[in-house]
């Protein structure tokens, strides 16, 4: 049978001074003065549309991306999140994160935007390299990216997430560890460090720019693993790496299927109905202007996720986590008992690919290397 699961808040803020040539999320370039009132109002309003999916939880995390959700201003924020504490409620522990860039415009607002009350400054560096920030699109160099960090610390930020990319164009193994151990320099607490990848509708897809062979990227990879754990960062998803207990909480729920409200344009949302036996998946309307325009709602689309599916997606979130998931997690997220991939489980025990202890199914050590062949035995349907 389905339980609540906890509640986390996603909101979208969509605009960017420039579009980066890799990106694919629902950013635009601004053009003249940001409409923060009105985008603020109608955030207000979304969230509003969205408080019967509350079902009396308080939220334990906040995520504001986009986009480049800086370029707002703190006391903008401020009163978003005053509205969302009021309507909801947000619990005294609960992580808030803002997603910032390193430019100048963005750094001097540190300050203001802790005492706003968010505690979570997560900063997409991208390189310290100055020509492969160039060829990346991003519009700020190694210099203020290095005083970025230092003025998040100034500003009194405890909980700093550093983003980084590795398999840049051109990029050699060498080149990629100077940026990772620069990165560490800082000791921030948490480091997200992801490769390079080209997707469809971008600038990148239409002009691929020239990447580092195969045997590059594994070597990148197999370093930088090894840096980060001699460095004190544990694995504990693909590509997030954190010190001590300072996990992404926000992303943590993702990962364990839990639920979440989402909004701004083109923002999405998951949310279990236990009373219903459902759990639904939700859209808001993707184009600012239209956003900001809608009288009628701004949601977009509600569908609900069948069991087939639902199996399929606790896989995809929870096996992206080396320590896996409780059995009982599983049934309680879906709904559905265990013996719905209990043979799939089986199966993948036998190819040493899974592992099944005190009521966990983790992934091996060669599993997590071969995840993506690990999910097609789900996705493929019942072995027999």
């Amino acid at each position: 049978m389905l339980e609540l699961p906890p509640l986390s808040l996603y909101v979208h803020i969509p605009w960017c001074v420039r579009k980066c040539p890799y990106c694919d999320f629902n950013s635009h370039e601004q053009q003249g003065p940001l409409p923060q009132q009105e985008y603020i109002r109608a955030l207000c309003e979304d969230l509003d549309s969205d408080l019967d999916w509350v079902q009396g939880r308080r939220l334990n995390s906040i995520f504001i991306g986009g986009g480049t959700p800086s370029l707002f201003d703190a006391s903008a924020l401020s009163q978003l999140l005053q509205h969302i504490d009021r309507r909801i409620g947000i619990s005294t522990r609960a992580e808030i994160t803002l997603e910032a860039n390193p430019g100048t415009a963005e750094a001097d607002r540190f300050r203001d935007y802790y005492l706003s009350g968010i505690n979570r400054l997560s900063i997409g560096i991208q390189s310290f390299n100055d020509d492969s920030l160039q060829r990346l699109g991003r519009i700020h160099d190694s210099g203020q990216a290095h005083k970025a960090v230092d003025l998040a610390r100034q500003a009194g930020f405890d909980n700093i997430n550093l983003d980084l990319m590795h398999g840049l164009p051109e990029q050699e193994a060498a080149a990629a560890m100077t940026d990772l151990d620069q990165a560490i320099a800082f000791e921030p607490e948490h480091i997200s460090w992801y490769q390079l990848t080209i997707e469809p509708n971008t600038l990148f897809y239409r002009h691929r720019p020239p990447l580092p062979a195969d045997n590059i990227l594994e070597s990148i990879q197999d370093l930088g693993s090894d840096r980060l754990a001699q460095a004190g960062y544990s694995q504990y998803e693909v590509s997030a790496f954190s010190r001590g207990a300072r996990q992404s909480m926000h992303n943590l729920n993702y990962w364990c299927f839990g639920d979440y409200l989402g909004i701004g344009a083109g923002a999405h949302g998951k949310i279990t109905q236990p009373e219903h036996d459902r759990i639904l998946r939700s859209r808001k309307v993707k184009q600012p202007r239209h956003y900001l325009a809608s009288q009628s709602g701004r949601k977009a689309e509600s569908v609900e996720v069948e069991g087939e599916e639902r199996a399929l997606e606790f896989l995809l979130n929870t096996l992206r986590q080396p320590d896996g998931f409780p059995i009982s997690q599983f049934e309680a997220r879906t709904g559905l008992p265990f013996s719905h991939i209990g043979k799939r489980v089986e199966y993948l025990q036998q190819q040493g690919l899974l592992s099944s202890e005190d009521g966990f199914i983790r992934t091996t050590s060669r599993g997590y290397q071969l995840l993506n062949t690990v999910l097609e035995k789900f996705i493929d349907g019942p072995i027999d």
